[in-house]
């Protein structure tokens, strides 16, 4: 997915002052888009599998039996397959969604939190500030996510923590410009000038006028991200760079069974077809969020 489309896609309309009536608005054009509720009710289902998931295998996911190795789908006893050890398809694929979602949201989460400070700090300082920092950002921004991505994991190393901080490192830059670029719009709104000519001081002219017109559109956008997260946290556990063996993440379950892609086509496919459902799922949502923040629709 081009970073740049998404960062021109993200600009979602900065209203001022927004009210009580506003966000019920926001939610009225949100549940009335059958689209965004069908996204919603597919992110909603996949958070309750990977809460309740351990409790709704039919087997134990990380128990090998190579006697019954690449059984196909409909196998009884084993209603998706097994994989390359004898595993039973099914639970590794309901077990692997905490470890994907997992890899997908938290990255955008902490990448929302720093990036958001960030943006906003630059945004409303202008001048001097926002230059130097906006430059620092741009020689991350630079680089494509995937190549940036794996050269962080691969100087970090191996393993879950690494890939989250890689996936935050990368997803930084694109939350800040964004920041920076609604908290400028809202920076020369007449409320904010009026806050600061009655001697309101900058902490409190942020907090009080600033943040609530932000941090709407800075969240659709990064809601937009997990789709992203999801597939580059996918990307490095199938290059070797993420999650470990015999954990059941989506993407390492896709580079195990590579392999098995011409005994066993269907089988081999159905943590890629997760994961394609996941990130359109995510991106369906954050269409319905911005959408529905568009005061013109």
């Amino acid at each position: 997915m081009n970073t740049a489309t998404l960062t021109r896609s993200a600009a979602a309309p900065v209203v001022p002052q927004r009210s009580p009536g506003y966000w019920r608005s926001v939610i009225s054009r949100f549940v009335r888009d059958p689209v965004a509720m069908a996204a919603l009710a597919v992110v909603l289902a996949l958070v309750l599998l990977a809460v309740f998931g351990p409790w709704l295998t039919p087997a134990d996911p990380y128990q090998s039996a190579m006697l019954k190795r690449l059984k196909p789908i409909g196998t009884p006893g084993f209603l998706l397959g097994t994989d390359e050890l004898g595993r039973d398809m099914l639970s590794r694929l309901i077990v692997g969604a905490r470890l994907s979602l997992f890899m997908g949201i938290t990255p955008v989460l902490l990448a929302f939190a720093i990036g958001a400070a960030i943006g906003i700090v630059a945004g409303y300082a202008g001048g001097l500030t926002n230059t130097l920092i906006m430059r620092t950002i741009d020689v991350f921004y630079a680089f494509p996510s995937v190549l940036l991505a794996i050269a962080l994991s691969g100087t970090l190393g191996a393993g879950i923590v690494n890939s989250l901080i890689s996936l935050t490192i990368v997803f930084i830059p694109q939350i800040a410009r964004v920041a920076e670029s609604v908290t400028t719009q809202v920076r020369g709104r007449d409320y904010v000038e009026a806050a600061r000519a009655s001697g309101a001081g900058p902490f409190t002219i942020v907090r009080v006028h600033v943040l609530g017109n932000v941090l709407g559109p800075i969240f659709v956008y990064a809601t937009s991200l997990v789709a992203v997260s999801m597939i580059l946290a996918s990307g490095l556990s199938f290059l070797g760079l993420g999650v470990k063996p015999p954990e059941p993440e989506w993407g390492l379950m896709l580079n195990t069974l590579r392999t098995a892609i011409y005994t066993q086509p269907l089988v081999a496919a159905l943590p890629g077809v997760m994961i394609f459902i996941t990130s359109i799922s995510f991106n369906l949502l954050s269409d319905g969020l911005r959408s529905a923040m568009d005061n013109k629709g």
